[in-house]
């Protein structure tokens, strides 16, 4: 068949393809769209924010790296030069380690903000089902009935004053992180951004620990709970100070006594 024969015959295929692609890249962009907009991505966009975050953190804390070390450099040819004193090449040192130390937080920050994103992919709620920001509420909605049960139980009241007490310091952090989570609600529901709902669920997991800290605390003054692992360790050092101090005292006392007795034979002779 003539080639211009075919052209015409099928000259409509290619702009109905071009069209039928074209309409393709629009739906899948129209969906992606209504899932922002309906709130259904909103984790996985926080966690993609987060883990964006951390690797430009990382970035901040390599060029500060480099910047001590070549510091420590400096300072220790200036030492070799007779310069400065060891004080400052320690100080360097320190600092050293420090961002060292800065380095490895960080990248273990960024792991942990790709298990999570991994985690909110794997969570993506389907259908009709409760969008993140509407599970995040939930959550910190039962948190806060939690408390309220302290407030407003007689009973819990009588058993743990504490929880209700606002000189007590777990308590006034607790309320703290309640204020923060609050505001951090409202600013999420009004502009349900990645970085507003990024706040606010860290906001109620802090809640949710502040909870947890003033819970035990009610429990320790109740006499209910020990203490935790740090007062116990705290209360064995001072033991073992206070025990050390005894014992250094009667070693001093007993030195003198044998001084004493030594000493008192020669005046008689």
């Amino acid at each position: 068949m003539d080639p211009l024969l075919i052209v015409a015959e099928w000259w409509w295929l290619a702009p109905t393809a071009a069209a039928a692609g074209a309409a393709g890249a629009v739906g899948a962009a129209g969906l992606r769209r209504r899932a922002r907009r309906s709130g259904r991505r909103l984790a996985v966009d926080a966690a993609r924010h987060d883990l964006k975050t951390a690797q430009q953190t990382v970035a901040e804390r390599r060029l500060e790296l480099k910047v001590a070390r070549a510091e420590f450099a400096r300072i220790a040819a200036e030492r070799d030069a007779g310069r400065v004193s060891a004080d400052r090449v320690a100080g360097a040192r320190r600092m050293l380690r420090e961002r060292e130390r800065d380095m490895k937080a960080v990248h273990a920050e960024v792991r942990v903000r790709r298990v999570r994103l991994s985690a909110a992919k794997a969570a993506l709620p389907q259908g009709s089902a409760p969008r993140p920001l509407e599970r995040l509420r939930a959550e910190h909605e039962t948190i806060t009935a939690r408390w309220m049960r302290y407030e407003t139980d007689p009973a819990l009241q009588i058993s743990y004053p504490a929880m209700t007490d606002v000189r007590q310091p777990a308590t006034a952090a607790y309320l703290r992180a309640a204020g923060r989570a609050n505001d951090l609600r409202r600013e999420a529901e009004h502009t349900p951004t990645p970085a507003a709902f990024s706040a606010y669920r860290d906001a109620v997991a802090d809640l949710e620990g502040a909870l947890e800290t003033a819970e035990h605390r009610a429990r320790v003054l109740a006499g209910e709970a020990p203490p935790t692992a740090w007062q116990e360790a705290a209360q064995d050092v001072l033991s073992k100070s206070a025990e050390a101090i005894d014992q250094a005292a009667g070693a001093v006392s007993a030195a003198f006594a044998a001084w004493s007795a030594r000493k008192r034979p020669r005046d008689d002779r």
